[in-house]
């Protein structure tokens, strides 16, 4: 299996300088760098080839994660809205295929955070976000791109919060670049046992989040990894995980994210290194 993070564990805000944290993982010792896919788009010709021959150079894979904006909901309920998402999703494959980026996850189907202060109508927004997602896996085939949906906690998504949600919407999306992505953290919030959960999904894994239920990198809280690595191994999981971890308050992120106070006693950029190392070899043990 190939092991990451995502850059925002060291980040305060969602901007960010990616050809740093490509340089950074290949000396701490992963194989795979989760960017933000929002800023690719707009990236220029320049800008894109210094990010492809840096992960090139570091032996470096690239993965994106996306939190789509309420402007590019696939199942929104206004039919320009989900027009205009899939526009700039055009542009989003175009880069991410000139990145050597095959591999593309989160809550594709709906928009993040969710205002749960607005009318919600699950029934009728899954059926448009399962016609969204087959639009959109169209648009992803021609570069060679998965999508994988993330089934989110409650507080975060209502649509998909369990594996058996997502493999019902992605059975029912039917296309083969379209898998069910999952997170510890979020699974810790809603399924009954988490093994249960990894073999329901079974072969539509597609992706797969780790991270502790205090959002620390694994191996600094409770959950059960080498019942999750057992899980991994009997379905025939070989493709990525990437760690999620989130422990900085302040800024943008640690507003989305819920931060409200610092997670780590220490918040240095060696100590955070340091616990990254650390926790991406304790993962490997664990779950490969």
């Amino acid at each position: 299996m190939k092991h990451g993070i995502y850059y925002a564990y060291w980040e305060k805000e969602w901007a960010a300088d990616y050809l740093y944290y490509v340089e950074k993982v290949a000396r701490l010792g992963f194989d795979l760098l989760e960017i933000g896919a929002a800023p690719l788009p707009e990236y220029s010709a320049d800008q894109i080839k210094a990010l492809r021959d840096c992960a090139s150079q570091n032996g470096i894979q690239l993965t994106a994660g996306y939190g789509p904006t309420y402007d590019h909901n696939m199942g929104s309920s206004d039919a320009g809205i989900r027009a205009g998402a899939l526009e700039w999703y055009k542009r989003l494959f175009d880069v991410m295929e000139q990145l050597g980026s095959t591999c593309i996850g989160g809550a594709l189907y709906s928009y993040w955070p969710v205002d749960f202060g607005k009318p919600l109508n699950k029934a009728e927004d899954w059926k448009r976000a399962v016609d969204g997602i087959q639009k959109l896996s169209e648009l992803a085939k021609p570069h060679n791109i998965q999508l994988n949906l993330e089934c989110l906690n409650r507080f975060e998504n209502y649509l998909l919060n369990t594996a058996q949600e997502g493999v019902q919407f992605v059975k029912e999306v039917d296309c083969d670049n379209v898998g069910v992505m999952l997170d510890t953290f979020h699974m810790n919030i809603e399924e009954t046992s988490i093994s249960s959960a990894i073999r329901t999904a079974g072969s539509l894994l597609g992706h797969f989040h780790t991270g502790e239920c205090n959002r620390m990198v694994p191996g600094k809280g409770r959950m059960p990894w080498r019942e999750i690595g057992n899980a991994l191994k009997d379905i025939g999981y070989q493709k990525r995980i990437v760690m999620e971890p989130f422990v900085n308050m302040g800024g943008q992120v640690g507003q989305d994210i819920k931060i409200w106070r610092p997670i780590c006693g220490d918040l240095s950029e060696e100590r955070l290194d340091l616990d990254a190392k650390e926790s991406v070899a304790f993962q490997r043990f664990m779950l490969d």
